[in-house]
């Protein structure tokens, strides 16, 4: 093999295979000199790969792990199973990396060939993922439109259903991807209405990058997150959700979405004072600030599965009392 650069990503996912390679194997393999095979790995480590070399008669190379990730090189199958596994990140399957699975997969789906793309999207279409959260599903091709056009400050268009249903036609400036872990949202500054806008990723559709660049605005807050959390404040009713549990923290956080707060550990002679039946046992506390509903804040609270008492807010307590209410009386059309 006499093209050198040709050779070199041979050579580099040769080395990137969990094995060592001996010189003369890998001399073979691209047809060329032990002395061209040593010459090829002083390249790629002055390209910052980390090539080990042992001695001996079983001593060969072998890729190994440096101090930053240097390019790889990936066959079609590695490409294909990486962009898959990013898609279900990106869609709430894996907790906590929603984000760096959507930039990631920007980047990767940018320099996928064709016919990859479309493995990957038959694939994604023949399996139905399985996971723990309670948002609504976003498309993942969405999300990395978005994404690219936000990173290379590009004006974007899609339509948008409006929470009353309402279909509207937007042209905006993506500034950031934002993910609470139930949702997608997208804060960007709207060019028809002159203003900043946040919009729910999930009621987005049709979304067209128009190849017009712009300049980056000021956003008037510290960052995307902040402005996220004002624009929901003015929208919806905020509450603060205080409760108590007759079971450790660690249970009760086990079974409650981590968006909802965590809970701590109450000292023995709060416990002492309680009047639930199981009083006594080790408790918790839960107290935080929501704009969620108060029918899903219900919900998530009774599938703890302990007892529970409501401090807060009046509203839920109420609404607690009509559930339980529905509950025992559908239980008893069970019984009889």
């Amino acid at each position: 093999m006499t093209d050198t650069p040709a050779r070199l990503l041979t050579l580099l996912s040769l080395l990137q295979t969990p094995r060592e390679w001996p010189g003369s194997e890998l001399a073979q393999r691209l047809d060329v000199s032990p002395r061209t095979i040593r010459r090829d790995i002083e390249r790629l480590r002055d390209l910052g790969y980390p090539v080990q070399a042992s001695r001996g008669a079983d001593g060969g190379y072998r890729l190994a792990a440096g101090a930053a990730l240097p390019p790889l090189v990936l066959d079609d199958e590695e490409a294909v199973a990486i962009a898959v596994g990013l898609r279900a990140g990106a869609g709430h399957a894996v907790e906590g990396i929603e984000e760096a699975s959507v930039r990631a997969l920007a980047k990767l789906e940018q320099v996928l060939p064709s016919r990859l793309r479309h493995r990957v999207s038959a694939l994604q279409s023949a399996t139905v993922p399985v996971t723990g959260g309670d948002g609504a599903t976003v498309d993942p091709h969405t999300l990395t439109v978005i994404a690219s056009a936000a990173t290379g400050d590009e004006r974007l268009r899609f339509a948008y259903r409006k929470g009353d249903g309402t279909e509207t036609k937007r042209l905006v400036e993506p500034h950031r991807l934002i993910s609470t872990g139930r949702r997608w949202y997208l804060v960007a500054y709207d060019v028809d209405r002159d203003d900043w806008r946040t919009f729910r990723v999930d009621r987005i559709s049709e979304p067209f990058p128009t190849g017009a660049r712009f300049t980056p605005r000021e956003l008037p807050f510290a960052d995307a997150a902040e402005f996220l959390s004002r624009s929901m404040a003015r929208l919806q009713p905020v509450y603060r959700v205080v409760a108590t549990f007759r079971a450790p923290a660690e249970f009760v956080a086990a079974r409650l979405p981590r968006w909802l707060g965590t809970p701590v550990p109450l000292p023995a002679t709060d416990t002492a004072t309680a009047t639930a039946p199981s009083a006594g046992a080790e408790s918790c506390r839960l107290d935080v600030t929501t704009s969620d509903s108060l029918e899903w804040v219900a919900f998530r609270l009774a599938l703890v599965d302990c007892e529970f008492e409501v401090q807060e807010p009046p509203q839920l307590v109420e609404h607690l009392a009509g559930l339980g209410a529905r509950i025992s009386r559908a239980a008893v059309g069970v019984r009889t």
